[in-house]
């Protein structure tokens, strides 16, 4: 199949890179450090220019992704504390025994402040950095205040230019948010495409598929914390905020028909494998797929689109005839129902892709409705600043103390390496070091130390390498500028990336202050190797937080989630109908707890083999889990369907689904025995309703399979517990 506007998957990634927020917020970052440094420097104040840039780059840590009401907070609180501790920082300075006594202290505070969630948690880090990089060039006690207002500005200067951007541009940071997006749920739908495909094995398909299912969760809670805070966009007071909140909601209702489309691909591929229909299938995904990714580049860009969407419908409709003709083969005719349905499917995704691309064509309005907000808050988790949850986190119990008090030991540990054993010009890089390093998890730790070290040595060897071939001053002043950019333009996604490319441009940056680049090199492998030293063995050995201790919560979730979920549906065949908001607030639910649960199965199998525990069998819930909400996605979809004309189930579709609730209640009660378990007992039909036929065979084998499904999870479950 062609398209005339289609690029290649590496162009597309290419236009995403370049058109994405993290790209961004690379130059943005880039600019707001080096420009003041780079003017002053010019008029003589080099250290005065180095001492504003700090403060921007501290303002920059705060700077995440969405609402931006939240971001202007978030800086706020930060311009503050940037201040505080830089004056105070410079007070102390010249007395070790007190500068020890700040670091623990402000080592436990800020990292505290994780108690309001993760921006307050930046806002700390930044707080917590700030003090670190005061110590490379403590200030006099006359320069104390000078140089904390430097900072301020520098802070000041970074906000301001923020704030402009977003003026300048209100719907960019939505538009790259969407379109981040649809790009994951297209690389979604293509992993789909592989279940058909004979030749791949399951096990790893499904493997992939979960992973895949993580991304496409986070993707959509970042673009509907954006657009639903947005009260600009929320309230939908122009067409572009009308497009974006449905089109929004399309990718969404489009994710559901994705995951809905699940079927037993075992039996699938042993009934239709010798027809060659299953690649055909699997191309038109694949099409479907790199249709949904060119709309995600056109969203994030904010371009038009320029593709030929009929060419889609054109192949759907051959398939279809390659599928009825095996009506007409004794050997598959009595399964072709499967197919049919798969083709239904297919129909209805490529009619929501339709519908995105009509969102975007500027010459068709969009239609305006009612303000949405109220319903969208619901949608949206809450976040209040509260101080007695400070209070309460003061306890063992608190993963947050913890990782305080881990936090507080290995900064005075590395603080104290640092003072002690360490004569070099850099010595707060130990301390920096482990400040960035140590995470709240384990696995997070021990990945980001891994790739600080690597990064350090290639970033190292990548640095003196620009430094020998190219002596002329403005060459090297533009890789700098480049190696800056590209560094904080993977600072949230691939930190290897930030690491090599923010140590070659530091190498590059010292060697203008007249350094030794080859010395300098050398005190930064040697003290970032001590600083992750100690960061992993706190991480380790300090108050630990194993994933597997926390893995029965997200089971529970997950399970409680799906039990209400397949709840709706019996309502639904009970003939009650469910209001579309709730439908979408209890979808949301079973995404997101899905979700929780296999990052939390990632981040274990990260940890330590001995820390693991039954990684199989966990693994296998996992897939269950997905499998089951999938088809609780499809029946509900097909019912939706047919309404208002859905009749209630019959007795044996009723018995399947009791079952299906029961194994469930009992595997969540299992896993968490006090835990608040949905009500059981079905409810008869409402009055009027007509009862579906006993020989409804789709339904009742749709209900069966659901039935089995569940009756896995409680054996699976069952082997975790015992």
């Amino acid at each position: 199949m062609t398209r005339l506007s289609h690029m290649n998957t590496q162009t597309r990634r290419l236009h995403y890179f370049f058109f994405g927020q993290n790209f961004t917020d690379g130059v943005r970052v880039t600019v707001a450090i080096l420009l003041p440094a780079a003017l002053l420097a010019q008029l003589g104040y080099f250290e005065q220019g180095l001492t504003m840039a700090t403060g921007a780059l501290c303002l920059s840590v705060t700077d995440t992704p969405g609402p931006v009401a939240h971001r202007r907070n978030g800086m706020l609180a930060a311009l503050a504390l940037v201040f505080g501790t830089g004056l105070l920082t410079g007070l102390v300075a010249g007395n070790v025994w007190l500068l020890g006594l700040e670091i623990a202290a402000l080592s436990f505070l800020l990292t505290m402040l994780l108690v309001w969630g993760a921006r307050a948690g930046a806002v700390g880090t930044a707080a917590l950095l700030n003090a670190v990089l005061v110590l490379a060039h403590p200030p006099t006690p006359g320069q104390v205040l000078p140089h904390a207002g430097l900072l301020l500005a520098g802070g000041l200067w970074y906000a301001a230019l923020a704030q402009l951007v977003y003026q300048v541009r209100p719907y960019r940071p939505a538009q790259q948010a969407l379109g981040e997006c649809v790009h994951a749920l297209a690389r979604f739908l293509e992993l789909k495409a592989r279940f058909y495909q004979p030749q791949t094995g399951l096990a790893d398909d499904y493997r992939q598929l979960v992973a895949q299912q993580v991304v496409v969760n986070e993707k959509q809670e970042a673009a509907r914390d954006f657009l639903f805070r947005t009260r600009q966009i929320v309230n939908e007071s122009t067409s572009q905020g009308r497009r974006l909140v449905l089109t929004f909601v399309e990718t969404v209702d489009l994710y559901e028909r994705v995951s809905a489309g699940h079927y037993d691909y075992a039996a699938v591929r042993a009934a239709f494998g010798p027809t060659g229909i299953l690649p055909g299938i699997a191309t038109l995904i694949r099409h479907v797929a790199t249709e949904l990714d060119q709309l995600g580049v056109a969203i994030q860009a904010n371009q038009p689109y320029g593709g030929v969407g009929p060419e889609l419908g054109a192949e759907w409709e051959r398939l279809q005839a390659r599928i009825s003709a095996l009506d007409d083969d004794p050997a598959t005719a009595a399964n072709t129902w499967v197919l049919k349905k798969i083709l239904v499917n297919l129909r209805d995704i490529i009619r929501r892709v339709g519908n995105i691309r009509r969102y975007f064509d500027e010459s068709q309005p969009a239609e305006p409705t009612p303000s949405r907000a109220a319903d969208h808050a619901r949608f949206v988790a809450h976040q209040e600043i509260e101080l007695h949850a400070l209070s309460q986190n003061f306890t063992m119990k608190s993963a947050v103390f913890r990782h305080a008090l881990r936090m507080t030991l290995a900064c005075l540990v590395a603080f104290t390496i640092g003072e002690s054993l360490r004569n070099g010009e850099h010595n707060y890089w130990i301390l920096m070091t482990v400040s960035i390093m140590l995470k709240p998890g384990f696995s997070l730790t021990r990945q980001r130390n891994t790739e600080r070290i690597v990064g350090t040595l290639v970033g190292g060897a990548l640095g003196a390498a620009v430094l020998w071939l190219l002596p002329w001053p403005e060459v090297r002043f533009g890789v700098l500028v480049v190696f800056m950019v590209v560094a904080y333009s993977f600072q949230r996604t691939v930190y290897l990336v930030t690491v090599v490319f923010l140590t070659a441009y530091l190498l590059i940056l010292f060697s203008f202050a007249g350094l030794s680049y080859l010395g300098v090199a050398e005190e930064r492998i040697t003290d970032t190797l001590i600083g992750c030293a100690i960061a992993f063995a706190a991480g380790y050995f300090l108050f630990p937080r194993w994933e597997s201790d926390q893995l029965t919560d997200y089971m529970a979730a997950a399970l409680r989630a799906n039990l209400v979920y397949l709840r709706q549906l019996a309502d639904r065949l009970a003939g009650r109908p469910l209001p579309p908001n709730e439908y979408r607030l209890l979808r949301k639910n079973v995404y997101v707890s899905g979700a929780n649960l296999a990052a939390a199965f990632q981040r274990m199998l990260t940890e330590p083999k001995s820390k693991q525990y039954r990684p199989t069998k966990t693994y296998e819930f996992v897939v269950l889990n997905h499998i089951l909400s999938s088809n609780i996605a499809s029946l509900t979809g097909t019912l939706r369907e047919a309404a208002p004309a859905v009749p209630a189930f019959a007795p044996e579709s009723r018995r399947a689904l009791t079952s299906a609730l029961a194994a469930l209640q009992k595997s969540l009660l299992l896993i968490a025995p006090t835990a608040e378990v949905p009500m059981l007992e079905l409810a008869p039909a409402e009055s009027g309703i007509p009862t579906a036929a006993t020989d409804d065979k789709s339904l009742l084998e749709q209900l069966t399979f659901l039935q089995k499904v569940s009756g896995d999870i409680g054996k699976v479950t069952d082997g975790l517990v015992k």
